[in-house]
């Protein structure tokens, strides 16, 4: 039994003061020797098919002349999705709800990033905090602002793609808590909004995976 509502986000499950519920976020590690079946599945060329269509895109955004970077936010959108869409199976803990995967998974890249971009082209970056055509008056004003948007930019991956998971499964979870109080009629119509709002969340695992990649590339297209 739940001690309260955000319980079902507590990792305490825990075996010599080890949190195993992190280890699900590797789960989808299982997934990927099946890519490798000397006849393929229909679901590894369906995913053969989106890694490509990324790639693609990716490598439009990055440039012609950063074709490897790509495998870089190929593999993290294909660890956000795994994550995103266990998640949405019974006992099975998202680790992608917390901050503390969010956070450790877009600070280091855009530590990196910026790392990068004020060793190698500084004056490219210098340019960036300053849109052409700025009057003198508001450039003060303007570094402030370009300053502030970029400090802020891997807070806001993270808590994106945290808060989105965090709102579907509290909803999911505060519509079934109902249930035993409910009559047979009611309890039929909330099986359907169930169902209904965990279609909607496979929706979201998938958006946010790719929100969370391509924002990624633009960040790094920026600094290149």
């Amino acid at each position: 039994m739940m001690t309260n509502l955000f319980s079902v986000f507590d990792p305490t499950s825990s075996v010599l003061m080890l949190p195993l519920n992190w280890l699900s976020t590797f789960l989808g590690v299982m997934f990927l020797p099946m890519l490798y079946w000397a006849m393929p599945s229909r679901w590894s060329l369906l995913w053969t098919l989106i890694t490509s269509t990324l790639h693609k895109e990716f490598k439009t955004l990055l440039g012609s002349s950063h074709f490897g970077t790509t495998l870089m936010f190929v593999s993290l959108f294909s660890l956000i999705v795994f994550n995103n869409f266990l998640g949405l199976l019974p006992y099975v803990f998202t680790s992608t709800s917390h901050l503390a995967m969010t956070l450790a998974l877009a600070l280091p890249l855009w530590v990196a990033f910026m790392m990068f971009g004020w060793i190698n082209h500084t004056q490219h970056m210098f340019a960036h905090l300053v849109p052409q055509g700025t009057p003198g008056a508001l450039m003060p004003f303007m570094v402030l602002i370009e300053t502030i948007s970029n400090v802020i930019r891997p807070g806001t991956l993270a808590v994106r793609l945290a808060a989105n998971m965090i709102a579907g499964h509290l909803l999911l979870t505060l519509l079934g808590s109902t249930g035993p109080s409910l009559s047979a009629t009611l309890i039929s119509m909330l099986i359907i909004g169930q169902i209904l709002l965990l279609i909607l969340e496979a929706a979201v695992a998938v958006i946010q995976s790719y929100v969370f990649a391509v924002l990624s590339t633009l960040y790094a297209s920026e600094v290149t």
